[in-house]
């Protein structure tokens, strides 16, 4: 945005005018590039000091002691704000960087999955046409345009009387959009899977199983829970919006809740479970459970294509571009992977632009060979 259409933002604020989405950019850039810490007044009365925050956005200041993607990239770089997006950086194609990594670039991930029925079948759900994609005991599956994929219960005396499996399942570089019959919403991120039964609706209990990272709007039944298991806990809710993360390769299993009311119970008899409250995250390790207060809507960046990175290692980063961009990373000349970076940008952007905000920070080099990513000091 240019300083005018700030200044437009701040006035629809102070008017009392700006929408919910307006007034969650304005806080969040004011909460992330004012200084000092911590911030005990609000947007109103920080406004005045809209040229100091311009000022250190255009020379791209930063807290001491951390590495951001931008750190070294105030020439370079063009700082956009969008309602939808929130913060992303954009690499120009004179920095320098970007080009050299551009030679053998990689796309980023989209809708792709493929969707196994109760008999065997396996559908690709990225190839097939968008319609009706087939029926089973009184429950019709529907592929739309967009890339979700509908049950809707033609029958409810058939559905009721079955107890049929489907699952779906995202790869490396894939992500899918799931409309269940009970009215539930799934988002399913890149290499995850979701087991589920076709007749949600008829169940007592409404359980899927889940590996990876989904997130959920469940719709609310009166005494059927909807309980989400993976191999390490489950979660249980009636009707609520939560994340849950449970990749094998990562070390802990994440569950954030943006509204309604979550009980976390490990599988583990000795550790306790939790009920969280909106705006807290369960994370479960082999040490133990704790509770932590989150930023929900950078819990979900990957839902609103986005990565933010908030002091997070190199390798939980790069294993988060490997499952985007279907690819394999290898780490030579004993890199740092616990150094810890900040940073924000688009899942739209090739994986030369993503890499080359990180390869600005001076902290590591990239090469990428093929669908491999080495990674140097």
């Amino acid at each position: 945005m240019q300083e005018k259409e700030i200044k437009a933002l701040l006035d629809n604020y102070k008017n009392g005018t700006a929408s919910e989405a307006e007034k969650a950019l304005l806080e969040r850039w004011y909460l992330k590039y004012q200084e000092p810490e911590p911030y005990e007044f609000g947007l109103e009365e920080r406004s005045k000091d809209l040229d100091l925050v311009l000022t250190r956005l255009k020379k791209g200041q930063q807290k001491p002691g951390k590495t951001y993607f931008w750190s070294r990239m105030a020439a370079a770089a063009i700082l956009l704000f969008t309602l939808s997006a929130g913060l992303f950086f954009y690499v120009t194609k004179d920095n320098g960087l970007a080009p050299k990594l551009a030679k053998h670039d990689i796309a980023p991930g989209g809708n792709k999955a493929t969707l196994t029925l109760a008999n065997g079948e396996v559908i690709n759900l990225t190839e097939a046409k968008t319609g009706d994609l087939g029926e089973q005991a009184g429950i019709q599956i529907t592929k739309t345009a967009d890339g979700q994929l509908i049950y809707t219960i033609e029958d409810s005396q058939n559905a009721a009387g079955s107890s049929l499996y489907n699952t779906i399942e995202t790869p490396k570089g894939g992500q899918y959009q799931i409309l269940l019959p009970d009215g539930s919403k799934v988002w399913l991120n890149a290499a995850s899977s979701l087991r589920y039964p076709a007749n949600l609706t008829a169940m007592n209990e409404r359980r899927v199983e889940l590996k990876g990272e989904a997130y959920f709007e469940v719709k609310k039944a009166n005494r059927k829970p909807f309980i989400v298991a993976t191999d390490k806990q489950e979660v249980e809710v009636l009707g609520t919006h939560f994340n849950v993360k449970s990749y094998p390769d990562d070390n802990s299993t994440k569950t954030t809740l943006l509204e309604g009311s979550v009980q976390v119970s490990p599988k583990s008899s000795s550790i306790s479970g939790v009920i969280l409250k909106p705006g807290l995250q369960a994370e479960l390790k082999p040490s133990g459970l704790k509770v932590l207060t989150v930023e929900v809507e950078d819990e979900i960046d990957w839902k609103n294509g986005d990565f933010v990175f908030k002091e997070e290692s190199l390798e939980s980063i790069m294993r988060k571009i490997a499952r985007w961009y279907d690819v394999d990373v290898v780490y030579r000349d004993d890199v740092p992977k616990n150094v810890a970076l900040e940073g924000l940008v688009s899942r739209t952007k090739s994986i030369s632009e993503v890499l080359s905000l990180i390869q600005s920070t001076g902290k590591v080099h990239f090469t990428i060979e093929g669908r491999r990513i080495v990674v140097t000091k």
